[in-house]
């Protein structure tokens, strides 16, 4: 059968600078780095794993780089010495053919159950809940069939984050029971908060999340080398799963799964997927650059030693909610043994010491919530923060510290409105837990909801050379503006039942009281809100 070479075929969905959707092949991927805004896939954490993917091919074809001087070099290049992607895409152009006979590309040749069975397309393509067909548009001939440029990209996802649960068993696996593999979790990005720095467009994204190998953040042994540099692989898990991860590059196009794709002329038309190499992600912080890290007590405890793990997303919850774990010079401490509470994403240190003080930069997510034994999707996490670049290294640690205790600040702002509203429906007879998170919730719902774009216009005008005190203040009174806003609008709703209050575990609880004493909640939470009143001049 002909070929399907993905270096050149055009497989990758795009956005150029003017704004224009495409679909370009890795070779054109690096060609036009430079006027390509960014990859964008038919789900975030697609684009998240084709950017690992694209990565590993910058690493290996440009050496690294191995130095902080080779980044620089290529970094002043802006994405216009293509030379060295072309050969090493030319050399290795055998293993990105998605039809290879041997050695398909992240595909294992030959795999099979013992029926010979192949599973439908909804195994592959994660945005279709199995066996919820009919809340997807892509019901129909759109679950039947898809272009060989869908399923190289649904490939690629489904090797970074496919569902844990029960696999098709394949033969020659010795770790099959009875036709069926058994779970092994999810695939290993599944587990990642992943985090990433835009750069603007692609090859300034590509640039500032490769970390020279010099640098002090990660670690790599000589065999690390991504997975299409490694001999093809069978059924069975790799030989050397033991001694591996080796670096970034292996974690960038790590195997979670055998898979192999049922091909139709130009089109795919079923999978079978299989176990592939498990692999944990306790303290992979030193090979690992695109996630934070946390600190895990449960984990330490198990193993005997201090254990790092991904910082997971949480959905509804914005990013910039968690901008202590982000930011290298904030990350708090006080674990017992002296460890640090959060491990701040590599690339972010290395955008923090490369980039200019002055500068902004984008920080995105993009992560997948998992359901029960995660083996269904929940939900996908996709956001974007702008930072004053000067928080993320070295040069302003104590601004970077106040903008986090700000952050801070607004939660316990937030979370006094929950009480507000928890008391108000207590002072009007409600009773039941249920109801009163529901309204505590809500409340505390309505109030992020207006703080959101607030915090990310202030925190992006932010002058890190301007008066800080001026600019917190700023901060301060408008986020009390917001929250006592929405105050004002449940204490309006109130009803006669509250103002009149009644008795609630020893304490009379009135709309006035109540509102009282979350003034002066308020006030405590953002005590610069009521000071320096031309902050907002």
């Amino acid at each position: 059968m002909d070929e399907y070479s993905l270096v050149t075929e055009r497989w990758i969905s795009v956005l150029t600078l003017d704004g224009r959707s495409e679909t370009v092949s890795l070779s054109e991927a690096f060609e036009r780095a430079h006027e390509l805004r960014e990859i964008v896939g038919d789900l975030p954490t697609q684009s998240f794993a084709i950017l690992r993917l694209v990565l590993a091919i910058a690493a290996r074809a440009y050496g690294g780089p191995r130095s902080i001087e080779d980044w620089q070099e290529l970094w002043s290049s802006d994405g216009r010495d293509f030379g060295p992607v072309a050969a090493y895409l030319a050399e290795h152009r055998e293993r990105f053919d998605l039809f290879h006979p041997h050695a398909p590309f992240f595909q294992t040749s030959g795999l099979r159950t013992a029926k010979g069975e192949f599973s439908a397309l909804e195994k592959l393509v994660a945005d279709v809940p199995a066996g919820f067909q009919y809340f997807t548009t892509r019901a129909g001939r759109g679950l039947e069939r898809v272009s060989a440029a869908e399923a190289a990209r649904w490939l690629v996802h489904l090797q970074a984050f496919d569902i844990s649960g029960i696999k098709s068993g394949a033969v020659g696996d010795p770790r099959v029971r009875g036709g069926k593999g058994y779970p092994i979790g999810t695939g290993f990005a599944g587990n990642l908060g992943g985090l990433y720095v835009d750069g603007g467009n692609l090859w300034r994204t590509i640039l500032l999340n490769t970390v020279p190998l010099e640098h002090r953040s990660l670690q790599r042994d000589a065999r690390d080398r991504p997975s299409w540099e490694a001999p093809p692989l069978g059924p069975e898990e790799a030989e050397d799963i033991d001694d591996r991860p080796y670096g970034p590059l292996d974690l960038f196009t790590w195997q979670s799964r055998r898979v192999l794709l049922q091909r139709d002329g130009d089109e795919v038309v079923g999978v079978l997927v299989a176990n592939g190499d498990r692999l944990t992600p306790q303290n992979l912080h030193r090979h690992e650059p695109l996630t934070a890290w946390r600190h895990s007590e449960p984990q330490s405890k198990k193993f005997g030693r201090v254990v790092y793990m991904p910082r997971e997303h949480h959905p509804g919850r914005a990013l910039w909610r968690g901008l202590a774990a982000l930011l290298p010079v904030t990350a708090p401490r006080g674990i017992s043994d002296g460890s640090e509470r959060f491990l701040a994403a590599a690339v972010v240190e290395w955008a923090g010491e490369t980039l200019g003080g002055t500068d902004r930069v984008s920080l995105r997510t993009a992560g997948m919530v998992y359901g029960p034994q995660s083996s269904s999707v929940a939900d996908v996490v996709d956001d974007r923060l702008v930072v004053p670049v000067a928080l993320l290294g070295q040069s302003r640690p104590e601004l970077a510290a106040r903008v986090v205790e700000s952050v801070a600040q607004t939660e316990r702002a937030v979370a006094a409105l929950g009480f507000l509203a928890a008391d108000l429906a207590r002072a009007a007879g409600a009773r039941e837990p249920s109801i009163l998170d529901g309204v505590r919730d809500e409340a505390q719902r309505l109030a992020y909801a207006g703080l959101d774009a607030s915090f990310r216009a202030w925190l992006t005008d932010l002058d890190p050379d301007g008066d800080a005190d001026r600019q917190i203040c700023a901060w301060h009174r408008a986020a009390a503006l917001q929250v006592a806003r929405v105050a004002d609008d449940i204490v309006a709703s109130a009803g006669p039942d509250a103002w009149v209050g009644r008795e609630v575990n020893g304490r009379h609880l009135s709309t006035a009281e109540v509102d009282a004493r979350f003034r002066a909640a308020l006030r405590s939470a953002l005590p610069l809100s009521s000071s320096h009143e031309e902050a907002v001049a």
